[in-house]
């Protein structure tokens, strides 16, 4: 029997309001023949058909209709045939509709509230509304918002949407995201009144770690627009306008860093309802806005995705108060407050950690963390809206009575992505490590692909998401989020090319040193985008892209000179390298020069291949030609004819290793040296941000996958499990975020929730359980498990864009046993761990044994013996 299981529209997860006129379709089938393989496929449309089409296509498959106009509604179907056989059943239908495509169509105005001057611990929030009167008969309604700031919608007194901190981070002065939602139910003949309620968010508020606030304007603003069709046809629009007034509400204190003061003696009972008398408010002034920037969501949004109970309350030595929700997070406490006198003041504060038993809060430098609720004498719930914080811990002050720990509630928000991949193994410590690995990638994809979420920084820095890449789109469905967060690299791309070092892009500190094109940095202008098509088949976002991608590694192939040696300039290279001091993470054991030269190369690999993706065979030759410049400068001026490493360290072993640098016998004996390296740093981490996503890699490469092992398990600190054994439940900005008699890191720069080092998770679900893309998309799988005597069992499942995939393995002794499950459409080469030849299966349920003698790991220098 075959089925099509589910249609997917672009990468969007409900399809309301898109941008795409063309959008390219996607469907999973269910086989349960052993092996089968789609033919053919039909599409349809409503009273449009493609008739049978004789292709295995079924990934981003070109839309085969005329283009959607702005507001068009298309209900889609498809049915699939195999190589023999009748059609499937049709699908169930996919739901598809623009968004306005059109700016024209855009009549609603931007308006701003009247607020007070900027102060220093966040602004008020301000209450927007407008009332509208409908005819009866509305068959169909959409609304259609944005802003300069954060807001949440009403309609007739009820939210509009679950979406939180709305519309999100984008490069404003280009690119503002839109969001729509249908709002049919929620209309009434009459009089109708739309609320916005209106903070600072990522426009006005505090943004980076240089204390800066108003970065893109002075002003916050709303832009919403409803837009109903009546039972006779007929369509009308509505809109913010000169007509609607603003306030203060009670949220006296909004700011994403500093928290909310919310104050509920102030608030304002049916405000956003119809009939409410607004005749004191002020008036707002309209804004000027180019439609033209304004742009559909290429993702999920941000969402309230799960909630945590508080797991312990602790008194401190002081006497305070903390709520332990046994899980470093991302999001807010919402609260059940209790009736106190009017004016009691509850105050939370938030941290990642604690430090002689108090609340940790050195680590968020100038960001204070801290929401407050003052009572108006009754009892009532509170979440904060316009703020988030990456806390485990929650201190409590002003609390009446007793604190009740079922009065609080953790809530965790981040962009909504759908979870495709998992991971487990017998050694608890290292699926521990996984799970650190899926939680600060939770905590860090909050609209933006961001550092960390709970100090004044939060930004989405590039080098970061550049390591991390492959493990996001892992771990979920990241290609909507990535997608719209490219096209915002792209807008905030420099003239000559340079990539900022982190996106949005903005002047954070006027202390900021100058940077040229940053290597490993910059390089995620090629490296996410190749990801994409790699993990998903997305050789569309390759050629949206691909501007971009020829800019930037021009770019840096510039800043290196005629001879690419890099001479000049400050660069972060190999960044918080296990042995640079805690005030200096550029020192390096590798010099920068040497990093920016491999990754040229790598970028300049990336080119030459999707340039022959892309069918562009002028662009393949001459970044193929890049590519060995690079290489020849790396091997000529960094390592020995032999591949001996002119600054040995793991970092530059691996690059040489991981980016084909080297020839054939340096590469085997650069293998060996970097084992030998590994064994001579203790089985310890010996690389920074750059360095150590490949150091496991080009290990079990070169035929060294025991030391892999070895460094992979190690707990002393620097290693992966160091973090795990103090307590750890996300990854560590630094190998020692946290020192071994628990107190925090001396240096200035400290976060407990940084998924740069995480990247190591991709190593584990590819390498150590085994299953790999081996093309585009997973169309072809590569299981290759790299069993060991400290683990008896590994398994790992992935759904990929064909379907579910998984791989399991169990060793008893040196009885080896190994389970693939392989999507329909798609075949996988098995390698077993003896050295057997390799096996290629088609789809469905597979069982694999063979006999599996470990190679000994090396034994410990004399130095760390015992």
């Amino acid at each position: 029997m075959i089925t099509v299981d589910r249609i997917t529209i672009e990468h969007h997860t409900d399809p309301l309001g898109i941008g795409e006129a063309a959008p390219r379709l996607s469907w999973v089938t269910s086989a349960t023949t052993p092996g089968w393989r789609q033919a053919a496929y039909e599409i349809e449309a409503e009273t449009e058909t493609t008739g049978r089409i004789d292709s295995t296509d079924q990934v981003l498959v070109d839309w085969p209709f005329a283009p959607l106009t702005s507001r068009q509604r298309r209900h889609v179907r498809v049915r699939v045939w195999g190589e023999d056989g009748p059609a499937s059943a049709w699908s169930e239908p996919a739901h598809v509709e623009a968004g306005l495509l059109d700016p024209a169509l855009w009549t609603a105005k931007l308006v701003s509230p009247v607020l007070p001057d900027a102060g220093d611990g966040g602004e008020p929030a301000a209450l927007l509304r407008g009332e509208i009167d409908l005819p009866a008969g509305v068959v169909r309604a959409r609304l259609r918002a944005t802003a300069h700031g954060v807001m949440t919608l009403s309609l007739n007194g009820a939210a509009v949407g679950d979406d939180v901190l709305h519309p999100g981070w984008t490069t404003y002065a280009r690119r503002l995201r839109y969001r729509t939602w249908d709002v049919t139910d929620a209309l009434r003949a009459g009089a109708n009144a739309i609320g916005v309620h209106l903070a600072d968010g990522w426009y006005r508020g505090y943004l980076g770690f240089g204390g800066r606030r108003e970065v893109y304007g002075d002003r916050t603003a709303a832009l919403v627009q409803l837009e109903v069709t009546l039972a006779d046809g007929s369509e009308r629009t509505y809109g913010t306008d000169e007509s609607w007034r603003s306030t203060l509400g009670p949220l006296t204190r909004a700011d994403l860093y500093m928290g909310e003061t919310y104050d509920a003696r102030r608030a304002l009972a049916g405000w956003d309802a119809p009939g409410f008398d607004a005749a004191s408010w002020d008036p707002v002034a309209v804004a000027p806005l180019d439609p033209a920037i304004l742009v559909a969501p290429d993702g999920p949004p941000v969402r309230r995705t799960e909630t945590l109970p508080v797991a312990e309350v602790i008194t401190t030595p002081s006497g305070r108060t903390i709520l332990d929700f046994g899980q470093n997070l991302v999001g807010r406490v919402r609260v059940q407050v209790p009736a106190a006198e009017s004016g009691t003041t509850i105050t939370l504060r938030h941290a990642e950690v604690r430090e002689d038993g108090e609340l940790g809060t050195r680590p968020l430098r100038a960001a204070l963390a801290t929401d407050e609720i003052i009572s108006d004498g009754t009892a009532f719930a509170y979440e904060p809206s316009f703020t988030f914080h990456g806390f485990r811990y929650a201190e409590v002050t002003g609390w009446p009575g007793e604190v009740d720990p079922s009065a609080f509630t953790a809530i965790v928000t981040h962009t909504d992505m759908r979870r495709t991949g998992t991971f487990a193994a017998s050694d608890p410590l290292l699926s521990r490590l996984h799970e650190n690995v899926v939680w600060g990638m939770r905590g860090n994809f909050l609209d933006v692909p961001t550092d960390c979420p709970q100090r004044d920084e939060r930004l989405g820095w590039t080098g970061d998401l550049q390591v991390f890449a492959p493990t996001a789109a892992y771990l979920y469905d990241t290609g909507g989020m990535l997608s719209g967060w490219l096209k915002d690299l792209a807008a905030d791309q420099f003239d000559d090319g340079n990539v900022p070092v982190y996106v949005p892009w903005f002047v954070a500190d006027d202390q900021m040193p100058p940077l040229g094109a940053e290597a490993g940095w910059g390089d995620a202008a090629t490296v996410v985008p190749w990801t994409l098509y790699e993990r998903y088949g997305d050789a569309g976002v390759l050629r949206r892209q691909w501007a971009s991608m020829r800019a930037w590694t021009d770019s840096l192939a510039a800043r290196g000179g005629p001879e690419l040696a890099f001479s000049e300039g400050f660069s972060f290279g190999d960044w918080l390298d296990a042995a640079a001091p805690d005030d200096q993470p550029w020192a390096a054991r590798l010099p920068w020069q040497p990093v920016a030269v491999a990754y040229l190369a790598q970028s300049a690999r990336i080119m030459r291949d999707a340039a022959a993706v892309l069918g562009e065979p002028a662009d393949e030759a001459r970044y193929g030609a890049l590519f060995e410049r690079a290489r020849a400068r790396f091997r000529d001026e960094y390592v020995t004819p032999s591949g001996r490493a002119a600054f040995a360290s793991q970092t530059a072993y691996a690059l040489a290793i991981r980016f084909d640098l080297l020839d054939d016998a340096q590469r085997a004996h650069a293998g060996d040296l970097l084992a030998q390296q590994v064994l001579a740093d203790g089985f310890r981490i010996g690389s920074g941000f750059l360095g150590t996503p490949h150091v496991c890699d080009a290990l079990a490469d070169t035929g060294n996958g025991a030391t892999a092992w070895e460094l992979l398990m190690q707990r002393e600190c620097p290693s992966w499990l160091y973090a795990v054994t103090m307590g750890a439940t996300t990854i560590w900005e630094r190998w020692n975020s946290m020192l071994p008699d628990g107190s925090i890191n001396p240096g200035h720069m400290t976060s407990f929730n940084h998924y740069a080092l995480g990247a190591v998770a991709d190593f584990l679900q590819r390498r150590v359980a085994g299953l790999a893309p081996a093309a585009p998309g997973y169309r072809r799988i590569r299981v290759a498990p790299l069993p060991s005597p400290h683990l008896t069992w590994a398994r790992t499942a992935h759904e990929t864009p064909y379907g579910p995939a998984s791989v399991s393995w169990t060793l008893e002794g040196e009885e080896f046993a190994l389970e693939v499950v392989v999507p329909p459409s798609t075949e996988a080469e098995v390698l077993l761990p003896d050295g057997s030849a390799a096996v290629t299966v088609g789809s469905g349920s597979h069982a694999f044994a063979c006999r599996f003698a470990a190679p000994e790991p090396p034994a410990p220098p004399v130095a760390f013996a015992g």
